[in-house]
């Protein structure tokens, strides 16, 4: 791909994530928010790669739907290939540099934690996290042992959000001696 073509790519993903991943191919049946999109996350099959509705991509993700270690057999096996769909259910969040690997079934109601190889098919209502991923707790226990934690202040606009964390953390020095919290 040339110089041009790929300026044209990262414009047109920044300019209109969604639009841009359409005209790669991939599949969106809903809203599906990418922070950091590029033509590379979807591999050489992006057609083969489905997301539902209120999906959440962070940075560095990939979605990955062919096995590349098939060519290192093929002088043998010239007929063998692995490449196979990813379908994503509805109200899923991928942490920052989670990968997807091929012919894996992500359900609804999903959280996959950063970092964490998708090797196999995740339940609706799972966390999964980890290098294969397993599965770690339910949406609903994740729930539960968040919000006596939470901050209360999700709802706000990103300006808000940060004006107040701000004040929440006021005085914080990063020093972790002691709570965390400065007064």
């Amino acid at each position: 791909m040339g110089v041009l073509a790929r300026v044209r790519d990262r414009v047109m993903a920044a300019r209109n994530p969604e639009k841009f991943v359409r005209s790669l191919g991939v599949e969106l049946r809903g809203t599906v928010r990418f922070y950091g999109v590029n033509r590379g996350m979807f591999g050489s099959e992006p057609w083969l790669i489905s997301f539902g509705d209120n999906v959440y991509v962070t940075a560095n993700c990939q979605f990955v739907t062919h096995d590349g270690g098939t060519l290192i057999l093929r002088k043998d096996h010239p007929t063998l290939e692995w490449t196979a769909p990813i379908y994503i259910g509805d109200d899923v969040y991928f942490g920052i540099r989670s990968i997807v690997l091929p012919g894996v079934t992500i359900g609804n109601r999903v959280i996959v934690g950063a970092g964490s190889v998708v090797t196999k098919d995740v339940p609706d209502n799972s966390v999964v996290g980890g290098v294969p991923a397993r599965l770690i707790c339910t949406v609903d226990d994740y729930l539960e042992r968040l919000q006596p934690k939470s901050l209360g202040i999700g709802h706000l606009s990103a300006l808000e959000k940060e004006q107040r964390l701000r004040e929440i953390y006021r005085g914080w020095s990063g020093d972790h001696s002691g709570s965390g919290v400065q007064d």
